[in-house]
């Protein structure tokens, strides 16, 4: 009987199920990234998310705090100075209100040369404690044009 009244069971099932109206809707998708038609409110949670995916190893970030060294900060600082009253003076002679004299001047950590060229001046500039150096060729202004 208990075969009989599972079958019973699942023939009226089959019957009811067919009779009834199907109540489906279309599938729509809709993308999450606002870059591509997404909610714009999921912009910062995909950010975010990114970012905590990060594996890349590069922790520095702009918003880390470091100390930093007086001392080093006044160096700095004494060095940019000068260097910004060579380029100055390095401008005045281009332009040919004065003159840059030749010569090897020790500045700070950096040594200067200023050695006469063919065509005008080369500064060679060299900081010996990183073994950097920067070479400048200024041509000589004859006031005719460029």
């Amino acid at each position: 009987m208990n075969k009989s009244c599972f079958g019973v069971f699942c023939v009226l099932g089959l019957i009811l199920f067919s009779v009834l109206p199907g109540y489906t809707t279309e599938l729509v998708h809709t993308f999450v990234n606002p870059n591509f038609g997404g909610n714009p409110y999921n912009a910062s949670w995909l950010l975010s998310s990114a970012q905590l995916q990060d594996k890349t190893g590069d922790k520095a970030s702009s918003y880390s705090y470091q100390a930093s060294d007086p001392l080093e900060d006044f160096t700095d600082s004494i060095n940019r100075q000068i260097l910004s009253r060579l380029s100055s003076k390095l401008v005045t002679q281009i332009f040919g209100e004065s003159e840059l004299e030749e010569g090897h001047y020790e500045i700070g950590d950096y040594t200067i040369d200023v050695i006469p060229a063919e065509q005008g001046l080369r500064i060679e500039i060299s900081d010996p404690s990183t073994g950097g150096t920067t070479t400048i060729e200024l041509p000589y202004y004859n006031g005719e044009g460029l």
